[in-house]
């Protein structure tokens, strides 16, 4: 298994110019986490209600929202009252991502992603190894299912969700984020 490197537009978080994924813990109507990665000068975005987990054998349900610019990766503090994604986000995790190449012919994200199903190398501080995004509707009915691949980053005993709630940007936990407002 190869993996290909993609440039990108720089932010804060990203000096050295490979894609990023960054993971926002959204305290709003419902706890959920926004999983996103840089594609073609965005965040493509999914929300994971059950957060990311490091067993193969857990399927979690990732439900795609609108993109955002790249600057929100950096993005923690509050989102008031009234706007969009009211309520309290934490820098979860974060890191650069790469594609997972098969073969010399691997279509680029953009391209897995609009096929419904792309492959992806995390190092975060919280996750890192394979993981897959699977489409499995469409339309109004669009979902989408984030699994770690097992390889040797899996561990199904590890269950960070729980175990390292904090930021990885502050240290900081939603209620102190919240309360600093």
């Amino acid at each position: 298994m190869k993996c290909k490197q993609k440039r990108s537009i720089p932010t804060k978080l990203n000096a050295m110019k490979t894609p990023i994924f960054v993971i926002q813990k959204h305290d709003a109507s419902n706890l959920h986490y926004d999983f996103r990665l840089e594609v073609e000068g965005v965040l493509k975005s999914w929300a994971v209600p059950k957060g990311p987990s490091t067993d193969p054998r857990d399927k979690r349900l990732a439900m795609p929202t609108d993109d955002h610019p790249l600057d929100y990766a950096d993005f923690e503090g509050v989102i008031p009252e009234g706007e969009y994604g009211a309520g309290t986000v934490l820098i979860w995790d974060r890191g650069p991502y790469r594609l997972i190449e098969e073969d010399d012919d691997t279509p680029s994200m953009a391209e897995q992603l609009k096929r419904g199903h792309a492959k992806f190398w995390l190092e975060g501080k919280k996750l890192a190894g394979g993981y897959a995004l699977t489409r499995t509707g469409s339309g109004d009915d669009e979902r989408w299912l984030l699994v770690k691949m097992d390889d040797d980053k899996a561990d199904a005993r590890r269950n960070p969700i729980s175990t390292e709630p904090e930021s990885v940007a502050s240290g900081r936990s939603l209620k102190a984020i919240a309360e600093e407002r």
